[in-house]
């Protein structure tokens, strides 16, 4: 599923671009770098790709999500809920605010529930992320309803499915902000990196000034001569980034394509198993083809048929047992074990809520993840796979 299956040429030349000016850093030093804005020009790219007002080159998506919360004054005291099947940056990202992350559900679609929004809601409830995980997205229609009833702001979490859309609109451009991700593993990567979507030009302006130091970007006056309206922290995405960013991007397209291409062959070669339920998709058209999933009548079922699958050459995952992709695992989070001594978010004063992490609060999710498996699907498969992993199904189909 990695964009840095297709390093090439085209990669190389955006950032020789960069090193032939000697300038990596994206503010500044204009009349050294010659025209070359790496970065800048991506944000545009991809704003136009996406159909955004405004977007954010950050230095990972972890950065984004602090960058965004920061935008949307999400901080002590505020409760923001969030799906428990996602990588633990998303929970961080809310703890890194001063704000505390409350485990809604997921449903069919192995992204937040939109009934579980109600059923966690609370007088301190600020915001709600969605989180689109592993290429599909979540029901967005539902999940604004919702918010925009109990006047909550929602924030994508973007980080898995870039170029994802729902109903026609791409992801990360539905709420009041989004994310994306383009870290090594990504659909599409810089190494490191991350964006900030929003069509709000207030939000963009915070998270903007808050990415930098509160500069405020004045084109008109010398950097770190500029004006200053709040304090802010370093999260610049570099010109190296942008540069394989730009490449990436023009990619993006036939990344996807592919993807689906070689995901709907498995799915041919997995669909003989007996019992065998694909994830349901929000909205199909949306699907990237990063990975495939699907579920089996039980837990039992599930763990025989992956270990029949592996002992065959055909490793799946597990998120139910994973480590940093299902809430119930993450050992140092359920013991409040921040950085700070004090434990802060979580004995903050001023957070008046009561924060619970149990299994019994989610209960769709335990049923439907621990019966859940998941295959990365890659950009180029190799000749034979897909026969290997039909052949594989076959005799892993006997152990279930």
């Amino acid at each position: 599923m990695a964009g840095s299956e297709l390093f090439g040429k085209e990669e190389l030349k955006e950032v020789m671009d960069v090193m032939e000016t000697g300038i990596l850093m994206r503010y500044g030093f204009d009349k050294e770098r010659k025209g070359v804005f790496k970065v800048q020009q991506f944000e545009q790219e991809f704003a136009r790709y996406l159909g955004a007002a405004h977007t954010l080159g950050v230095t990972s998506g972890t950065a984004a999500l602090v960058v965004a919360l920061a935008a949307l004054d999400v901080g002590p005291g505020d409760e923001v809920i969030v799906p428990p099947f996602t990588f633990n940056a998303t929970y961080e990202a809310v703890l890194e605010a001063g704000a505390i992350p409350i485990p809604g559900d997921i449903d069919a679609s192995l992204n937040l529930d939109p009934e579980s929004i109600e059923k966690r809601l609370t007088p301190y409830t600020k915001a709600v992320i969605p989180v689109h995980m592993c290429g599909a997205p979540a029901n967005m229609d539902k999940i604004m309803e919702v918010s925009r009833k109990r006047n909550l702001k929602v924030l994508e979490d973007n980080a898995q499915s870039v170029g994802g859309s729902f109903r026609g609109k791409k992801l990360g451009t539905i709420g009041d902000m989004g994310i994306l991700s383009f870290d090594f593993y990504k659909t599409m990567t810089t190494g490191e990196g991350g964006m900030v979507i929003t069509n709000d030009r207030n939000l963009y302006l915070r998270a903007d000034w808050y990415h930098d130091h509160g500069h405020d970007h004045n084109p008109k006056v010398a950097r770190a001569l500029e004006g200053r309206f709040i304090l802010g922290m370093n999260f610049r995405m570099n010109e190296l980034q942008g540069a394989l960013g730009l490449a990436q991007l023009r990619k993006l397209d036939t990344i996807i394509a592919q993807q689906l291409k070689n995901k709907a062959a498995v799915r041919k070669a997995l669909s003989g198993v007996p019992g065998i339920a694909f994830r349901n998709l929000s909205d199909p058209a949306g699907d990237t083809g990063t990975f495939i999933a699907f579920n089996l009548p039980s837990a039992a079922a599930t763990k025989a048929f992956q270990k029949a699958m592996s002992a065959n050459g055909v490793d799946f995952v597990y998120f139910y047992e994973n480590f940093w992709h299902y809430l119930p695992n993450w050992e140092h989070f359920l013991s409040k074990s921040t950085v700070n001594s004090k434990k802060y978010p979580f004995m903050d004063p001023s957070y008046k809520g009561k924060a619970e992490y149990g299994r019994e609060l989610y209960p769709k999710a335990e049923d439907i993840m621990s019966r859940t498996l998941f295959m990365v699907i890659p950009i180029k498969m190799a000749d034979g796979r897909v026969e290997a992993i039909a052949a594989a199904a076959e005799k892993a189909a006997k152990a279930i």
